[in-house]
């Protein structure tokens, strides 16, 4: 335990005298640091967190969890292997789709684009388009020759609610002067926003009748898409779901179709810390030159504190204070600026972009429309006992040093 005359002369050393300024000048700047790698720290793992958790919600919010992908041929009893996916223990939704690739042309614009043709119930159930329509709604797939496209595709086609574009699909029918691509017009029905560059900007949805037609699917459909209880738990339902099936097609879930993409995520988050631990472990070695110098300049208060009945263990209590306190500031000041950043880093993003002009943001680039953040308490922890951890091994050193003086020989100058 310190006592308070301990604590009282760790405190008087901490404050800057007239001969040792460049002391606290490096204490200053060790304080400075591990300030800055604790708070950079906790925003980028909270950058890295939502990243993660978006574009995760996005993916498996459109996709789904599990997906039943068929031959050419397609599956042509879709009701019934829905059924029976349904029975499958922790379903939670099944829906069948309709899906081929084309072009959209609209006012001298021409888009590659994905098309899918879904039942509107099916895609009511999906929470990342139910709240997410900002023209029109779902419920345009009721009717024929009607679309729902996405809100970057609109904007980019110049396309509003009521207007018409044309698909172009090279899957068309065979004529004596060769295959004929399949020209149609559709409707814009609605208009979905879900937050990802690559569904807002290439994504349309059909009727599923108009889908079967347009891509000859006939009475088929060309998967059937499953949502269970724990997505990040996918393997154990792969057996089940692939019994279901009973070779009408294959199962392949969303960790086989994007298991390289959310890896290189880890993969970045992993050097990430690494790099920025190197920001705090700098700091720390701050401290040991700072609290080095310390024992150094205060050689002649050591022995007298030694002459007086102070023992070794005092000594080392003493610095070992004066050293920990720069790393607990500092901590605590990373901490709570880091936090206040991750809660409003988009909010600062906005404001930063507004006064420079600049896009500091580009949902091109990085797929999500928005910078989220998302403040894990079990990473902010491990950041903040890192950051004290260090602080207090870079201590001990120079604090041992410290009660290892030897009263006579840091007199015998004086």
């Amino acid at each position: 335990m310190l006592r308070p005359a301990e604590r009282l002369v760790a405190w008087r050393y901490l404050r800057p005298t007239r001969g040792e300024g460049f002391i606290s000048v490096i204490a200053a700047f060790a304080l400075t640091g591990i300030a800055l790698g604790v708070g950079t720290l906790i925003v980028v793992l909270a950058v890295m967190n939502g990243f993660r958790d978006e574009l995760l919600g996005r993916v498996l919010g459109v996709n789904g969890h599990a997906t039943v992908l068929s031959g050419p041929s397609g599956i042509p009893d879709y009701d019934r292997l829905a059924a029976d996916l349904r029975k499958v223990p922790g379903v939670q939704d099944v829906m069948p789709y309709v899906e081929g690739q084309a072009m959209a042309s609209a006012n001298n614009t021409n888009s590659g684009v994905l098309v899918r043709g879904v039942r509107p119930a099916d895609l009511e159930r999906r929470p990342v388009f139910a709240g997410h329509i900002d023209e029109g709604s779902i419920e345009a797939l009721k009717k024929p020759d009607e679309a729902l496209i996405g809100g970057r595709m609109a904007q980019r086609m110049g396309l509003a609610l009521g207007d018409s574009f044309t698909l172009i699909s090279p899957q068309g029918e065979a004529t004596a002067f060769g295959v004929m691509p399949r020209i149609q017009s559709f409707k814009v029905g609605g208009v979905f926003n879900v937050g990802m560059y690559e569904y807002d900007n290439s994504f349309v949805y059909l009727p599923f009748k108009d889908a079967q037609d347009y891509f000859n699917f006939g009475d088929t459909v060309r998967a059937v898409e499953v949502l269970v209880n724990d997505p990040n738990d996918i393997g154990r339902y792969r057996g089940p779901l692939t019994a279901a099936t009973a070779g009408r097609g294959s199962v392949v879930d969303w960790q086989q179709l994007n298991a390289h993409f959310f890896n290189a995520l880890e993969v970045e988050r992993n050097v990430m810390f690494l790099i920025l631990t190197l920001i705090i472990l700098v700091a720390a070695f701050n401290i040991i030159t700072g609290i080095t110098m310390l024992v150094k300049s205060k050689g002649r208060d050591i022995a007298i504190l030694r002459t007086m009945g102070a023992s070794r263990g005092a000594i080392m209590r003493i610095f070992f204070l004066s050293g920990a306190s720069i790393g607990v500031v500092g901590t605590v000041i990373g901490f709570g600026l880091g936090l206040a950043f991750a809660l409003n880093i988009d909010t600062i993003r906005v404001f930063l972009e507004t006064i420079t002009g600049a896009e500091l943001w580009s949902a091109e680039i990085r797929f999500l429309s928005q910078l989220p953040a998302v403040v894990e308490v079990d990473d902010t922890a491990k950041v903040v006992l890192m950051g004290l951890g260090l602080s207090f091994l870079a201590t001990l050193y120079p604090a041992w040093r410290a009660a290892r003086l030897d009263p006579v020989e840091a007199l015998r100058y004086e």
